[in-house]
């Protein structure tokens, strides 16, 4: 059973010591989540019962709202730059070929280069959670904690599906690709990350519910400030499993047919 767990235990193993040998940015990034929350904090005492109308769906209260927002769209982050970024790197230092001529397969790879990054941002959006519920007031207290893990998983794979894709791009075209900041600015704009989508257009919100962002912060909102049952949430989870149906196939597909064409053309360890 163990030998199921050794490939992707190396991957975190490696992911770690790399990052914690930049030591001052280690720490810093939990230094930024302190600053962040307190950011909000004021933000929401500034807005006072301005926005209340729009908030009234997830309880009313603007810092609890945002927290949450900020807290999930990290896995938007890791999910679209992680694998992407393992590639580059493995570009430049001229690893990728040797790794991808292992007998390491492709969704090995895949899941176990984003492994790491994936435990680290649960660890930081954590750490936000905590530091809004003993510091700042945040009221989780009715969650529906069952429903938000599910609400959870489901997120992780609609936003790696969008990762994998956006790898495939920079496992072809090398300079980058051309769909990870287009998504990540659409869902910034319309996924209600740092507002509700309420105060969108009509266009634009009917626009917003084709995304799965939108889906995964109303659920998750919605089951940690409301309780909601899971017959609540059917539409948010359904939306979420239908898209991560179609994505992860596909894009998973899309990587593999990358890496052969990479491999056919003689280009693995070009950037």
């Amino acid at each position: 059973m163990f030998k199921y767990f050794e490939k992707p235990y190396a991957f975190i193993c490696r992911d770690f010591l790399n990052q914690s040998s930049y030591k001052i940015s280690f720490v810093m990034q939990f230094t930024g989540i302190f600053i962040s929350v307190v950011t909000f904090f004021f933000l929401s005492e500034l807005l006072g019962g301005v926005a209340l109308p729009h908030l009234q769906t997830y309880g009313g209260n603007y810092f609890a709202f945002v927290i949450i927002g900020v807290a999930l769209s990290s896995y938007l982050g890791v999910a679209m730059n992680t694998l992407s970024q393992t590639i580059r790197e493995g570009q430049m230092l001229g690893t990728l070929e040797a790794m991808l001529v292992t007998h390491t397969g492709i969704t090995t790879i895949i899941i176990s280069s984003s492994l790491y990054s994936f435990v680290f941002t649960s660890i930081k959006v954590a750490l936000y959670l905590l530091l809004g519920v003993f510091l700042f007031g945040l009221d989780i207290g009715n969650a529906n904690l069952l429903a938000a893990f599910l609400i959870f998983l489901l997120t992780i794979i609609a936003f790696s599906s969008l990762g994998i894709l956006s790898a495939s791009f920079v496992m072809v075209l090398k300079k980058g690709d051309p769909i990870s900041w287009v998504i990540s600015s659409t869902f910034g704009v319309l996924g209600g990350v740092y507002y509700p989508i309420s105060i969108l257009p009509g266009w634009l919100q009917k626009a917003s519910y084709f995304l799965p962002v939108t889906h995964a912060l109303e659920g998750m909102r919605l089951a940690l400030l409301k309780g909601y049952s899971f017959g609540a949430l059917s539409q948010n989870i359904i939306v979420l499993i239908v898209f991560s149906i179609i994505m992860l196939p596909g894009s998973v597909c899309a990587f593999g047919y990358a890496v052969r064409k990479a491999k056919i053309d003689g280009t693995l360890t070009q950037y």
